[in-house]
């Protein structure tokens, strides 16, 4: 207490242009990457560190990565027609010997260098083009170097600014560090201002890693803080109570055209009890793509409304609102329910809203139409959000306040992002979880395979030709004598001189080319929202045979008819975002298949070889946690939501401390206000883990 008392505490949520060195423009292109306030500038953390303390003389060079000193020569630079690139390439000496060097579309490099001076080169030495050379190496001036110290930390460039712009800016700043106030009362590996500071200049690799445990650990506390707060303030609202009736329940399962699975069973009684007490259900539904999370919500939807309560449903896209609407209506219509549908497009909205206002309907499924103010419920006791990290914080408040006074609606979120069990319990704390885990009778596994460039001519175009002519698996595909249908997915919209990926016009044209006797379309998402719904909704329908398209198609199309899905450039993606990509696929009971296209001559990454061997995504998003370790974890599977810095979410160790410390935090309420730091700083994240 008597520290932090002594020191003086800089201004942790002032603008970063407070600090030396960052005028308007600076800030500008920072605030572009999410680094508006000093704090943000401070835990911008080095990515890696560099560890120039003990060279390896180019006479003893071996396969893989390296750290050589040395001077450089004979720079030039050439462009590879057949693909696009430009190869700068030079030698390297030291007193031992000589080696090739050379870099990939970075012309710059040309010029960055002086013939007299010595270098560290930080890269890979392997073997390509029948021989070794150092490949896109980092290259340091070994004169910038602190004499005391062979470490150097590597930053993420972000924009113009490189990682050499950052280390100048926190070198500006290195003074400040001592102001900086200590975030946590509990401190369990080093001192809190001392982290901060050997994070960016560490004296060794040990302080580094020291400094950065430490840092995890500020950061998983902070997290599952926010997630217990946002609990203790869920538990003080008051619900509709929603009685379980198992004779009805049974009833309404004996209609479904299919066996439910025993984790739809699972996951619809704990539901119901959470709908039973007087405190409003939080829970989240996750179930892998096609494992059957529209029937439990058809199922909790059923009970409320049968004990008299309203239903919204709140989902992405005008597409996948009609198809929830068109499930939805033929389950729950026999049953005497009202079900209606609220998009952008529905006409005749203002004679809608009245009946939903006056209790006339009983489901409405809808987009972000059922936000607006004039959108009025009557008794509105359940609130159901597919694909809810989609809609950000106020949007999902909004439609939770339109509950009778003094009320919440029970919540229940849906994520076809598999989250693993690590996360959930940090990210989520005391957040109630479902998981399905199994899938449907009938449904077949998808059959996925690496393929390089050479290859599609050879095995890719025969296989579509194949799926084209294949009887329909859809219940409605038109007069058309054509077959099945395919996803072809690209990186870019346009072609670009940098990008290696191929756009979706360009795509689209030679596959049109291809195969001429069928409809060949392209989406983006630059394309007006009519314009997008309009080509998805025809390909829904099978008039369209490919559909070329960026990332768009990801998440709310379901289109049981399309059996074979492409991903062009697949190395570029990551694994969670391919396993959603794949799941377009394999949605009727028809063979499907996945082709991951890969450019270049490396061999398939472990996430392409671990998406080729299983179609479990919550084994593969446990793969992904381990292979990716800290960083944008949770911001990749849901969208930018949460950028972490540098927890590892594997870490079952640090969260279990972390989750001791928090419990003790709380018990002293006078905490709140002494650290008051730690409190500012935590908002993101209980506006992130909370789901009402």
């Amino acid at each position: 207490m008597a520290e932090r008392a002594f020191r003086k505490n800089i201004g942790l949520f002032d603008s970063v242009e407070n600090l030396k060195g960052i005028g308007p423009k600076t800030a500008e292109v920072l605030k572009k990457y999410g680094i508006r306030t000093i704090r943000d500038f401070f835990y911008n953390l080095p990515r890696d560190y560099e560890n120039y303390e003990k060279p390896t003389s180019i006479s003893e060079i071996r396969p893989g990565k390296v750290v050589i000193k040395g001077k450089i020569d004979s720079l030039s630079t050439r462009r590879a027609r057949k693909r696009n690139l430009s190869i700068t390439e030079g030698i390297i000496r030291d007193n031992s010997g000589a080696i090739k060097v050379v870099w990939f579309n970075q012309g710059y490099r040309l010029r960055q260098f002086e013939p007299e001076k010595e270098y560290f080169f930080t890269g890979n030495y392997e073997f390509r083009n029948g021989k070794y050379s150092l490949t896109s190496p980092s290259a340091v001036l070994a004169s910038d170097l602190d004499p005391m110290s062979g470490i150097s930390p590597v930053y993420v460039a972000h924009g113009k600014l490189k990682s050499s712009d950052f280390k100048r800016l926190i070198n500006n700043s290195r003074a400040k560090f001592a102001e900086i106030p200590d975030l946590l009362p509990t401190v369990r590996s080093g001192v809190r201002k001392d982290a901060l500071f050997f994070a960016h200049f560490p004296n060794s690799l040990k302080s580094a890693e020291k400094a950065r445990n430490y840092l995890a650990y500020e950061e998983l506390f902070e997290l599952i803080l926010a997630a217990k707060l946002n609990r203790q303030e869920n538990d003080k609202l008051k619900a509709m109570p929603l009685a379980f009736d198992a004779n009805k329940v049974r009833t309404f399962v004996a209609s479904l055209p299919f066996k439910l699975t025993n984790a739809q069973r699972l996951a619809s009684w704990e539901i119901f009890q959470d709908m039973e007490k007087n405190t409003p259900m939080n829970r989240l539904l996750q179930g892998d793509v096609g494992s059957g999370k529209t029937m439990v919500a058809a199922m909790a939807a059923y009970e409320a409304i049968s004990n008299g309560a309203q239903v919204a449903f709140l989902a992405p896209t005008a597409i996948l609102a009609t198809q929830h609407y068109e499930v939805f209506k033929k389950l729950l219509e026999p049953f005497k329910i009202t079900v209606a549908l609220l998009t952008g497009a529905t006409k005749d909205k203002k004679n809608l809203k009245t009946n939903i206002k006056n209790g006339q309907i009983d489901l409405v499924i809808g987009t972000h139409a059922l936000l607006t103010d004039d959108t009025e419920f009557s008794n509105l006791g359940l609130v159901i959000i597919d694909e809810q990290h989609r809609f950000g914080v106020e949007q999902r408040q909004k439609l939770m306040l339109k509950s009778p006074p003094e009320l919440a609606p029970h919540l229940l979120a849906m994520t076809a992002t598999p989250i693993p069990r690590s996360l959930q319990l940090t990210l989520f704390g005391d957040l109630d979880v479902s998981i399905l885990n199994e899938m449907p009778q009938g449904r077949q596994p998808v059959v996925t395979k690496i393929l390089s460039e050479v290859e599609i001519k050879r095995e890719l175009y025969p296989k579509m030709r194949e799926i084209l002519t294949l009887a329909p698996d859809a219940k409605k595909h038109g007069d058309r004598a054509h077959g099945q249908q395919i996803y072809w997915i690209c990186k870019a919209i346009e072609e670009s001189g940098v990008s290696e990926a191929t756009s979706v016009k360009t795509r689209a044209k030679k596959l049109q080319e291809l195969f001429p006797k069928y409809r060949v379309e392209f989406l983006h998402g630059k394309m007006k929202p009519s314009e997008k719904d309009a080509i998805m909704a025809q390909f829904s329908d099978g008039e369209i045979d490919i559909l070329v398209s960026t990332t768009v198609v990801e998440v709310g199309l379901d289109v049981p008819n399309a059996t074979l899905m492409v991903i062009e450039n697949a190395e570029s993606y990551g694994l969670a975002q391919l396993h959603q990509l794949r799941g377009r696929v394999g949605r009727g009971m028809s063979a499907a298949f996945c082709y991951l296209v890969t450019s270049g001559e490396l061999r398939p990454s472990r996430r392409l070889l671990e998406l080729e061997k299983s179609n479990d995504g919550f084994y593969l998003a446990e793969v992904d946690l381990k292979l990716r370790g800290p960083g944008e974890i949770y911001g990749s599977l849901q969208h930018g939501a949460l950028d972490l810095r540098i927890a590892s979410l594997s870490d079952t160790k640090l969260i279990h401390w972390a989750q001791v410390d928090v419990m003790n935090f709380l018990q002293k309420p006078e905490n709140m206000l002494e650290y008051s730091e730690l409190m500012q700083g935590i908002t993101k994240y209980q506006q992130i883990t909370t789901l009402n």
